[in-house]
């Protein structure tokens, strides 16, 4: 490790596709809500992670011009949002980086750069 606090990676359309609450609607409000409820875990972690951890939330499409918060901050993937966290995860070989997902294909994607895995659960 190079000293640098863990890295949390959250797959934001994931994790806010996670719940069925309407967010369909207003994709952008529901990511901006996804972020705001990650400003403490800068300082608190999580209880698999302690913290303070640095939070990088990753969105896309319809929610591409969130904006980031001091504590959470925002990429805004020019593409694929799935391609964006691999590229993040890759990018930190010797920092310990945990994404949170439910998809298949990103969890398997990223474990082969050394990532660990939550659920949206963790976050939600």
């Amino acid at each position: 490790m190079d000293g640098d606090p863990p890295l949390l990676i959250v797959d934001a359309a994931n994790v806010v596709g996670s719940v069925p609450d309407g967010w369909w609607r207003d994709r952008r409000g529901a990511n901006e809500r996804l972020r705001d409820s990650l400003i403490p875990l800068r300082d608190n972690g999580l209880p698999s992670l302690s913290g303070p951890i640095e939070v990088v939330l990753v969105v896309e499409g319809a929610a591409r011009d969130v904006a980031g918060v001091e504590g959470v901050r925002v990429v805004s993937a020019p593409g694929s949002g799935d391609d964006a966290i691999v590229d993040l995860v890759r990018s930190a070989p010797s920092r310990h980086c945990v994404v949170v997902t439910a998809d298949r294909e990103l969890r398997a994607r990223v474990t082969e750069f050394g990532a660990d895995l939550l659920g949206p659960r963790a976050v939600r």
